[in-house]
């Protein structure tokens, strides 16, 4: 009870010390949830990510999005995994029947060797079974080892809209598209893949979001005119591959005008916004909403103050650090752990004088 009570406090002081046009535009709207749960791979702190029970697990615990990462398969398909190369997410390292299949690329400027999804078809990806990307980290999703096949995109869809008919709400997909520059370069472009999916599924604004690192990638689907949102996400060091503009750059006020003639959102790391930054209220000037990433429970994933123990794995004062985004004006969180941030968002609507939503069980 206390703890809850401290969250509390801290989430409805620190809101009250922002004027209200920097608060989300959701959580101004009158009874609208607050900043939107974006469920990271699905519920990626849960189960292994990409998969379909990390997804259904996502949504069932109250997220409001859920994020497959796009990659494409040698004969034109989009499949579901966070890079190209699936040693760490796939059990193909072990299947005898496709050990020449390992490999050296360069993806994005960087020399990688394993096993990539361009040198697979769609059939034989399908013979693959997933697996947790960080076992020694979520070493109690490693049981949940080899029972999940890789996904398409369409898969994901459907998915979302069998879950949109359970829960009796929308869930929104929010595909990323993963080394765009790389597959272009290859000849399997993901951008009129993804187009042809949007619109043969007729996703509109509120079913789909589109992001990506790469501008290059956003501007051409932006050509599309598909009539769903764009999410231009910013690293924390350098710049999007291919392109001269660093991610500092792009953060600036003249920078994210730049990135509102082709996207409405921006997606940063949540490191990137602690006060003394500004970039959520120029994000907002911009006519930009917000979407931080990544949040995660684990120790070693939170700030040095919301640590618990010594333990790298144990996890820490997760609750805290939402709270504290939510009340710096972020439209939405991408997170491994959806539950508990639905449970920050329902305690922070709580302390900002709002009714709150029952809570979720993980």
């Amino acid at each position: 009870m206390r703890r809850r009570s401290v969250l509390l406090a801290a989430g409805a002081t620190a809101a009250a010390s922002l004027p209200a046009a920097a608060l989300p535009a959701a959580a101004r709207a009158a009874g609208a949830p607050g900043p939107l749960v974006i469920g990271h791979r699905g519920a990626a702190g849960w189960r292994p990510e990409h998969t379909a029970a990390s997804y259904t697990h996502a949504v069932e615990t109250g997220a409001d999005w859920i994020e497959p990462d796009l990659v494409a398969t040698r004969d034109h398909h989009l499949v579901v995994r966070h890079e190209n190369e699936i040693s760490g997410t796939t059990d193909v390292a072990r299947r005898p029947e496709f050990a020449g299949r390992r490999t050296t690329r360069t993806v994005d400027g960087r020399s990688v060797t394993g096993w990539f999804t361009e040198d697979f078809t769609l059939a034989e990806l399908k013979t693959l079974r997933a697996v947790e990307r960080l076992p020694l980290v979520r070493n109690r999703n490693t049981v949940f080892d080899g029972h999940q096949h890789v996904m398409t995109f369409q898969e994901v869809v459907d998915l979302a809209r069998r879950l949109s008919r359970r829960h009796g709400r929308t869930v929104t997909v929010f595909p990323e598209t993963k080394h765009p520059a790389h597959f272009r370069a290859l000849g399997l472009p993901l951008e009129p893949l993804l187009a042809v999916a949007v619109r043969r599924n007729r996703l509109g604004p509120h079913e789909c979001v589109i992001q990506s690192f790469e501008p290059s990638s956003l501007r051409l689907l932006a050509r599309e005119r598909l009539r769903v949102p764009l999410w231009q996400a910013l690293g924390t060091t350098g710049g999007p591959y291919g392109h001269p503009l660093t991610y500092r750059d792009m953060a600036t006020p003249a920078g994210l005008r730049a990135v509102a003639e082709y996207a409405q959102w921006i997606g940063p790391d949540k490191s990137s916004l602690v006060p003394p930054s500004t970039l959520v209220a120029d994000a907002h000037a911009a006519g930009l909403r917000v979407g931080a990433y990544t949040f995660r429970a684990e120790n070693r994933y939170l700030p040095a103050g919301l640590r618990r123990g010594t333990d790298p794995d144990a996890f820490g004062d997760a609750l805290a650090e939402y709270a504290q985004h939510f009340a710096l004006g972020v439209d939405a969180v991408v997170t491994d752990f959806p539950d508990q941030a639905v449970f920050a968002r329902d305690a922070w609507r709580e302390g900002a004088g709002r009714a709150p939503t029952p809570p979720y069980c993980c």
